[in-house]
């Protein structure tokens, strides 16, 4: 094993580069208290690189409902300033789309599955918990779709409403977004590290580093830490055994229109009625994400699938994913038109007892550990929120940018 020179004085290790571990190497960089004597390393065990897990493949929805509320406070508001700061319009695709929930009936084709992963049952993404009730009843009444909402078929539309309002929900490209936070974070002196982190190391209630093996080697390195902080998602408790989150695993597909579609910003919560010799059959509910450029992304229910052993194991159902496909292509003539680019599976990290991820300081288990994991199908979303917070924490002593205390990892023993 080979081992670090001298310890520099504050010596930061972020476990993992998905979009949590890449937003809080970020904001530690352009915390005030940052200086040349403080060295941030980010290390992923995708041979990949960064984003390859859920930080890459989820919808990328921003919203100001989603869940929980004292976190989404803090991020909604850092998605808009970060996005003016970096021109993250060009960059990951910022902009704001209306939210609405379509119901209708399609004829059930050839061969259409229930978009559930084999090897799993079917377990749903909850995305809508978060709705405030006197939105999500805002407008129950039957009618049309929008106006500018040209790519869903009308004769099949049953009810559309709005499920809120103008404003309160925008969007990101995930994969774009991740990497930029990490290269503008590497602007100021951030490290990337490609390896496998094995082992926490501490000594008398304090961390001291991590062990990590280089990817395609056996070799194992140990860095020196005064600081830990574990954003490895669905697989945190590899590393701190009892953490109380597990994956659920999620498939989804995009699908490029044809060139010259109008594809209008939209966010769909669909429920679709598979008919066949004139009664319902199936029920289905795909959800559908315009993105810039005629892109749509496509998801559907989650599975209970086993999570592998790392994120480069994850395995994509072919089925699941050609089914989400018939499923959108039946209501939309545009996507059953245009071109799938890719079909794709992730782990979202899910907090066992509840809906809240765990943010804050592991004090139970050593002190210089920091948890930022489970952040359910809302992880885009709660990034910046998540990673001001984390660095605060870390740098001062303290959150200083919202009350998190039912978030700390310190409700779990």
């Amino acid at each position: 094993m080979t081992s670090t020179d001298t310890p520099p004085r504050r010596s930061i290790v972020i476990i993992g580069a998905g979009i949590i571990g890449c937003s809080t190497a970020y904001y530690l960089s352009r915390h005030p208290s940052f200086s040349p004597s403080t060295t941030v390393r980010v290390i992923e065990a995708s041979i990949n690189g960064p984003a390859q897990g859920a930080s890459g493949k989820a919808g990328g929805l921003v919203a100001q409902w989603a869940y929980p509320k004292e976190l989404v406070d803090v991020s909604f508001a850092e998605h808009v300033k970060l996005a003016k700061k970096h021109n993250g319009k060009e960059r990951w695709g910022w902009r704001y789309v209306e939210t609405g929930s379509w119901e209708g009936r399609a004829l059930l084709g050839e061969g259409s599955g229930s978009g559930v992963g084999k090897g799993g049952k079917r377990k749903s993404l909850e995305k809508t918990l978060g709705l405030n009730p006197d939105i999500s009843e805002w407008d129950r009444k039957s009618k049309g779709l929008p106006d500018d909402l040209l790519w869903v078929r009308d004769s099949l539309t049953d009810s559309y409403s709005p499920m809120a309002a103008t404003g309160e929900t925008a969007q990101v490209h995930p994969y774009q977004f991740t990497t930029s936070m990490l290269d503008l974070a590497k602007e100021k002196g951030v490290e990337f590290v490609s390896g496998k982190v094995t082992s926490i190391k501490q000594l008398d209630g304090q961390v001291t580093g991590v062990v990590y093996t280089k990817l395609g080697t056996q070799e194992q390195v140990e860095i020196h830490a005064s600081d830990i902080i574990l954003c490895a998602g669905a697989w945190s408790p590899s590393l701190v055994p009892g953490l109380p989150i597990t994956g659920t695993r999620a498939h989804s597909i995009t699908i490029r229109a044809t060139p010259g579609t109008i594809i209008t910003p939209y966010a769909l919560f669909t429920e679709i009625t598979l008919q066949q010799a004139g009664k319902n059959v199936k029920r289905v509910t795909p959800e559908l994400y315009a993105r810039p450029d005629n892109e749509v992304y496509a998801c559907g229910p989650g599975d209970d699938s086993a999570l592998p052993e790392t994120v480069d194991d994850v395995q994509v159902d072919e089925a699941a994913c050609e089914s989400i496909r018939k499923h959108v292509s039946f209501i939309s003539k545009e996507l059953s038109e245009g071109t799938v680019d890719k079909r794709q599976a992730c782990f979202l990290p899910i907090v066992k007892y509840n809906s809240d991820p765990l943010v804050g300081a592991a004090t139970k288990i050593a002190n210089g550990l920091f948890i930022a994991a489970g952040h359910t199908c809302w992880g885009i979303c709660n990034a910046p929120g998540t990673a001001k917070a984390i660095s605060q924490l870390v740098m001062d002593g303290k959150i200083r940018c919202g009350n998190l205390k039912k978030l700390d990892p310190s409700r779990f023993s």
